[in-house]
């Protein structure tokens, strides 16, 4: 199987070896949209796809993606990056500019519940989730034969509280070792530090098994049976030091009413957590989300 995955992945690095993406934002004014496309021109780039934003066309924040197809983009790419470079300061603009064979590598955390990393696997396997699938880390070991089996490694590092930054401090090794660019936190029920968070900002991916902002934290499903809602749903957000408050990627909701005990809710939840936190991790993947404040935007 990982042998299959593999060829997967090497024949997406050789179909996309002239693809980049751009992702900018700036204060919004006349010309950017202008400026990016002679830019691209000028390298014989042909745009494939492009999506723009701006919060308030006078005064507002403009966002774009651009997806582009550059013949010999590899040799080309440091030149542009310089040259873009310049061409930003004019526009005060962030920028990132990423090559698509580049695929993302991936560390996915999980503790005993195993739905979200089992959704992500099978995306994987099946090549809906471009991505280098590097570990699995779980405070549990209940993932370990199902990740072994396609190969991944797996790191069991039991974790607690009260051993928690000694944990996070092999668990930042790995991440490092493995030069991962992208953690996923698939129903890893334990609570980061500020020194794991903004060592990874904005690469961090969490699923919470409710709609937030409603039932902040633990238990939420007790709490909605408690509250007698009709609406149960899941929230995907980048990681913040503000628990269950980083800026939402994706959201999903599905109807329950007086019938529905605890168990069934949260067996109606998984459903709706699986897909949540899939859709958020390929929209990162593919370069599709930019942070602004709290927020994000999702092209």
């Amino acid at each position: 199987m990982k042998s299959y995955i593999k060829n997967q992945i090497n024949e997406f690095k050789e179909k996309n070896q002239n693809r980049g993406r751009l992702l900018v934002s700036c204060p919004d004014q006349p010309g950017i949209v202008s400026t990016i496309s002679k830019f691209l021109y000028s390298h014989q780039a042909n745009i494939i796809e492009s999506s723009q934003y701006s919060t308030n066309p006078e005064g507002g924040t403009f966002f774009i993606r651009i997806e582009f197809e550059c013949p010999n983009l590899k040799e080309k790419a440091a030149e542009m990056e310089l040259q873009f470079a310049e061409l930003a300061k004019e526009f005060n603009m962030e920028w990132n500019l990423t090559h698509v064979y580049n695929v993302k590598k991936v560390a996915i955390f999980v503790s005993k519940e195993l739905h979200c990393l089992l959704e992500l696997l099978w995306e994987w396997q099946s090549g809906d989730l471009m991505a280098d699938i590097a570990l699995v880390i779980s405070n549990h070991v209940e993932a370990k034969e199902a990740v072994e089996a396609l190969n991944i490694p797996f790191y069991h590092i039991p974790a607690n509280k009260d051993i928690r930054e000694q944990v996070e401090k092999e668990q930042l090794q790995l991440v490092e070792t493995y030069k991962i660019d992208l953690i996923i936190l698939a129903r890893y029920m334990q609570i980061l530090t500020p020194t794991f968070v903004s060592a990874n900002p904005n690469k961090i991916i969490n699923i919470h098994h409710s709609f937030l902002p409603a039932f902040i934290g633990a238990r939420p499903y007790e709490r909605a049976y408690d509250r007698g809602v009709k609406l149960i749903g899941a929230t995907s957000h980048y990681v913040t030091n503000d628990l269950d408050e980083g800026p939402i990627i994706e959201q999903d909701i599905s109807r329950v009413d007086h019938r529905a005990n605890v168990d069934s809710l949260k067996k109606i939840g998984r459903s709706v957590e699986r897909s949540v936190l899939a859709r958020a991790v390929k929209w990162h993947l593919e370069d599709r989300i930019l942070v602004h404040d709290n927020k994000t935007i999702v092209f």
